[in-house]
């Protein structure tokens, strides 16, 4: 099954990580100190790990995974974080980072879907 989700709120700093081709993301019940720099969304069920082909869906922009970190499905999960880079990697910089490649860093906004389509 898909992942879905709702953007909920944007700390005041997440907009910043944008312009350096990330974004960060929690479930909105995250700790404020990470709220501050992070977009939030709907906490929703997670059927199964994020993995390269599958597409992510951040309001009107779509993006194809290229590469999974290996923590980031563990931290998706649980707290429904990981960082999205948009620079379209075959390896990650980090062991919390989802390599995306497609348009520039999305315009997003509050209410926006968030979604994860698993290609199998």
């Amino acid at each position: 099954m898909d992942y879905r989700s709702e953007i909920t709120a944007m700390g005041p700093m997440a907009r910043d990580f944008l312009d350096e081709d990330m974004l960060i993301v929690f479930n909105d019940n995250a700790p404020s100190e990470l709220a501050e720099l992070s977009v939030l969304h709907s906490i929703s069920p997670v059927d199964r790990d994020i993995r390269p082909g599958d597409t992510v869906i951040l309001g009107e922009s779509r993006y194809t995974v290229t590469a999974v970190g290996e923590e980031a499905n563990h931290t998706f999960r649980t707290m429904g974080h990981c960082t999205f880079k948009f620079t379209g990697k075959s390896e990650t910089e980090l062991p919390g980072h989802v390599e995306l490649s497609g348009q520039a860093p999305p315009d997003i906004k509050i209410g926006d879907v968030f979604q994860i389509l698993f290609k199998d």
